[in-house]
């Protein structure tokens, strides 16, 4: 048995196959969906979901939203999302650090927004970094 998983963005969808299995990245932490899943839906935090169509993983980078799981079909519905193999991974690691200075900076000062700006720009650059194949 398969699920039929699409990701949408508000301007594009960016996956839609049918999959073996599936890890999100939700607000309680990582949620394995396999076929004939309970219906669900949750919260998902900035993070990599990953598909497995095949034999191998393929991560895709999410920028929180939510997903429904329903009669073996799951409707990730996002910000924004990037399959990893369209990241380049040396722009993501640059990214990547740039945001953890910016972030370090940002909780030496009390602006608040600021802070929280750094931290969701520290996230994505982090998930557009993991879902690229890179450590962190």
């Amino acid at each position: 048995m398969t699920l039929t998983v699409r990701v949408i963005t508000p301007d594009k969808v960016v996956w839609d196959e049918e999959v073996q299995e599936l890890i999100l990245p939700s607000t309680t932490g990582q949620l394995g969906i396999l076929s004939n899943h309970a219906p669900l839906l949750t919260a998902l935090e900035i993070g990599v979901m990953r598909v497995r169509p095949g034999k191998d993983w393929q991560n895709i980078a999410v920028m929180g939203g939510f997903a429904e799981v329903e009669n073996n079909e799951v409707k990730v519905l996002v910000n924004g999302a990037e399959l990893g193999t369209t990241i380049d991974a040396e722009s993501a690691r640059q990214a990547y650090t740039a945001a953890q200075g910016a972030l370090e900076e940002a909780n030496r000062g009390e602006d608040k927004p600021n802070q929280l700006k750094a931290s969701n720009n520290y996230k994505k650059a982090r998930a557009r970094l993991q879902a690229a194949g890179g450590a962190v």
